[in-house]
């Protein structure tokens, strides 16, 4: 198995950031249902106002290999189209998990 963990920081007042977050976050967590390698998906909205950071999103896949899958999938595509303009920074880490 492996956990893919992408960070992501919006742009835009605190009131937009706050709405990218919640938006991403509706659209991702709906995503289990439509992505069939997708194990689980967890998303955290950062609630520590000295922190940089708006979003985390950690995901579950079989292999290395879906994590492409699940990246070029449509629905994750269209989850990401809804931030896209507002994404300000992205980190990712893909690991092995047992």
């Amino acid at each position: 198995m492996v956990k893919h963990v992408v960070t992501f920081k919006f742009s835009g007042t605190q009131e937009e950031r706050a709405a990218a977050c919640n938006r991403f976050a509706e659209a991702l967590l709906a995503l289990p249902e439509k992505i069939d390698c997708l194990k689980s998906m967890e998303v955290g909205i950062n609630e520590n106002p000295t922190e940089s950071w708006d979003l985390v999103l950690t995901a579950v896949v079989p292999t290395m290999a879906d994590v492409e899958v699940y990246a070029k999938h449509p629905a994750h595509v269209a989850a990401a189209c809804l931030v896209k303009p507002q994404i300000e920074g992205r980190a990712c880490v893909d690991y092995s998990i047992s």
